[in-house]
């Protein structure tokens, strides 16, 4: 569903997520490659976290857009740009001239009221915990959570 000045929650995967760090090493190069895109077509970050191969991000679009495919394929290729060429291709991959970075889709869902925001707010900023990767949320570097937290 695409209705300007909508909010969203995404989730992004690599393709390799088997033990894959690349969002974490290459963490300055994502936030930079974020930031761009804001400057070519704002949007508000409202709650984000990076894990090592995956992350959870929710958007507030500007009134007069609901492009938010056009935003993550710009983000997503000037990452793919920045790093490396070492992942493994598929041939369907290299015959369309493609990276294996990314998955080719990503979950988008629309929030629809102030407690579905809140708990994909929560979602966001629990999952460093629920994948194991620390005790507490606010142990976690790649996340708003800190944000959150200095609010109160």
């Amino acid at each position: 569903m695409w209705v300007p000045g909508g909010t969203y929650f995404f989730t992004i995967n690599l393709l390799e997520r088997n033990n894959n760090d690349l969002l974490v090493r290459h963490i300055r190069l994502l936030r930079e490659c974020v930031e761009k895109e804001k400057r070519r077509r704002p949007f508000k970050i409202i709650a984000w976290v990076i894990l090592p191969e995956h992350m959870h991000w929710l958007w507030k679009l500007p009134e007069d857009d609901c492009d938010f495919a056009m935003r993550w394929r710009r983000i997503k290729t000037d990452f793919s740009l920045g790093i490396p060429k070492i992942e493994r291709l598929s041939a369907v991959r290299a015959k369309r001239g493609e990276r294996g970075v990314w998955q080719r889709r990503y979950w988008e869902h629309q929030i629809r009221d102030e407690n579905d925001l809140l708990a994909h707010i929560a979602y966001i900023h629990l999952n460093p915990v629920k994948h194991g990767y620390v005790q507490e949320a606010s142990d976690w570097p790649y996340s708003s959570f800190h944000h959150y937290e200095n609010m109160r």
